[in-house]
């Protein structure tokens, strides 16, 4: 039990002693359930006398013993006052010997509690925008162009941006051509931006036959450091040109993307834009919600848990400087306040969601992952991915958890609709 404490804010010191004897009590009933199934030679399964055990087995048996002593005593401590533990207990047990009382300190960080919100007297403000039907028919035209046919045009026909150009094409820096700067018949997507900056361009406005020089300069961060900086001529011949011939907008089309008529295929595209526009005003109530909750709520924060997270964002800025041969500089005051935010936001969010008995379902894992794969060339691998991470799954229903966390304290805030125009939502 613990014999002394000290207390200053969220941090304990306690002190604690544990006798002998008990000790030995817990190592035996350790050893005894041990025996049950241990072998040695000339005993029979179960029949081993605790004598024996103790000889052998007695160092490892005291060892469990002491953290389940340790433990316990903790947990009674915790269940007296209260309080939860913020992070792992640093123990030191001050050198304790087998048959004597273990005399230990321990130190740790306990959680806050957190003070009532009245989110009655907090206003966010939400976006209202107007469905232009200019966005119906861009989503209409980008169907149409998804399941256009790039058909060969004749040879006075001129390339065009949007069209595909077949060519061959050959790299050279100064005299000497280079690695990698060769191809035949490449099919080139004129505008999409697949080549060097200033490659298509030249490209635009030839036709079939044509043979020609494009001069340009590899951008300074390309990832050839032979080439990057560098100006280089290609020499390129066009095979054909095709352009994109767009199928009719009718109720055919419309059956191809699962839907009866044109009509019901806008009706479906303005359901989608005006979910994109929920989701989008949603999304900065969210953030301006959490910004009145870091500024408002006053809230004494672990020391270790802000210490954790300062250390992991500066490990994966280490890393990402590392990956991406970058120098950016490290803000040390920035990067803490930041931690500290994250930690109180966290905090918050956590306790509220609890009290409020906000879960997370497993429907609302599924449909998580199933969102996260269909962004993937592969979803296989995203389900295979969460399958064999269960941190990668823990990690998924803590950010589901806080977001439905805010999304019910939303449903208790004040709501100011303001009109703005679409494009506003999505900055």
């Amino acid at each position: 039990m613990f014999t002394k404490e000290k207390i200053k804010d969220l941090h304990y010191s306690v002190t604690g002693k544990i006798a002998a004897e008990d000790l030995q009590k817990v190592a035996d009933e350790v050893l005894t359930e041990f025996g049950k199934t241990a072998k040695m030679p000339g005993f029979r399964t179960g029949h081993i006398p605790l004598t024996v055990l103790r000889q052998k087995y007695n160092a490892s048996a005291y060892g469990e013993a002491v953290d389940k002593a340790l433990n316990n005593d903790l947990n009674t401590y915790l269940d007296e006052k209260k309080i939860r533990l913020a992070g792992q207990p640093k123990v030191d047990l001050e050198g304790w010997e087998i048959g004597k009382d273990v005399e230990y300190s321990m130190e740790f960080d306990i959680l806050p509690t957190l003070p009532e919100i009245d989110l009655e007297k907090i206003t966010v403000t939400k976006k209202v925008a107007k469905l232009d039907e200019k966005e119906v028919e861009t989503a209409l035209e980008n169907i149409r162009k998804s399941r256009s046919i790039a058909e060969k045009q004749d040879e006075k026909y001129i390339a065009q941006n949007g069209d595909v150009a077949v060519i061959d094409f050959k790299g050279f820096i100064g005299k000497e051509a280079f690695e990698g700067g060769e191809a035949s018949k490449h099919h080139l997507i004129l505008g999409s931006g697949s080549f060097i900056p200033g490659f298509e361009d030249q490209v635009i406005g030839h036709k079939a036959g044509d043979e020609f020089d494009v001069n340009v300069t590899f951008p300074k961060e390309y990832h050839a450091e032979n080439l990057a900086g560098k100006k280089a001529r290609f020499e390129v011949k066009v095979h054909e040109v095709r352009k994109h011939i767009l199928p009719e907008l009718n109720d055919e089309l419309a059956k191809q993307v699962g839907q009866e008529t044109v009509e019901k295929l806008k009706e479906h595209i303005r359901t989608i834009i005006s979910d994109q526009y929920t989701e989008a005003a949603q999304r900065d109530m969210r953030e301006e919600l959490l910004d009145v909750l870091a500024d408002k709520v006053k809230l004494d924060l672990p020391e270790i848990l802000v210490t954790q997270e300062y250390d992991m964002a500066k490990s994966e800025h280490e890393q990402h400087n590392a990956e991406h041969g970058h120098d950016h500089k490290w803000d040390e005051k920035k990067e803490k306040k930041d931690a500290e935010r994250r930690v109180k936001l966290g905090l918050i969010l956590a306790e509220w969601g609890s009290q409020n008995k906000v879960e997370v379902t497993r429907d609302d894992l599924q449909q998580a992952i199933w969102a996260e794969a269909s962004r993937y060339p592969d979803p296989k691998q995203i389900f295979e991915f969460y399958n064999k991470n269960q941190n990668a799954v823990a990690m998924l229903r803590g950010m589901l958890f806080e977001r439905k966390a805010l999304d019910t304290m939303l449903t208790h805030v004040k709501q100011k609709e303001k009109s703005v125009p679409a494009d506003e939502l999505f900055k």
